[in-house]
């Protein structure tokens, strides 16, 4: 489970989400786009993984900088689909999820395509 909360304060008091929280929002977007294969995670992690070091945001990292919710993505492309296409609909869906889900504003949300799946 994550340690790390975001906040909001105002004059009746903080409402703290769980970086899983967020964490899970964005997979459900993520999953529901056309196109994308898979979430995947960059080498250093799955080396972590092979060490024993277990991560519940594999191809996810969500941070809060100035205010604001940064997402990164890292994700695989069906084979047939457009790139740019696939990752803008997930940023659109991604934003789309974290507005209507916490209330914070858009989120910066950056797309990193690590590969193509080709069909068995």
């Amino acid at each position: 489970m994550a340690e790390n909360y975001i906040s909001c304060q105002d004059d009746r008091g903080s409402i703290n989400i769980s970086e899983d929280v967020i964490i899970s929002m964005v997979r459900a977007a993520i999953n529901e786009v056309e196109g994308v294969a898979a979430l995947t995670q960059p080498a250093a992690s799955e080396l972590a993984e092979l060490l024993g070091i277990k991560s519940a945001s594999k191809g996810l990292k969500v941070q809060f900088v100035d205010g604001q919710i940064a997402i990164d993505a890292v994700i695989m492309v069906r084979y047939g689909f457009n790139v740019v296409n696939v990752a803008q609909q997930v940023q659109d869906a991604v934003t789309a999820a974290i507005e209507s889900m916490t209330g914070m504003g858009k989120p910066q949300v950056n797309i990193h395509v690590s590969g193509v799946a080709f069909d068995k």
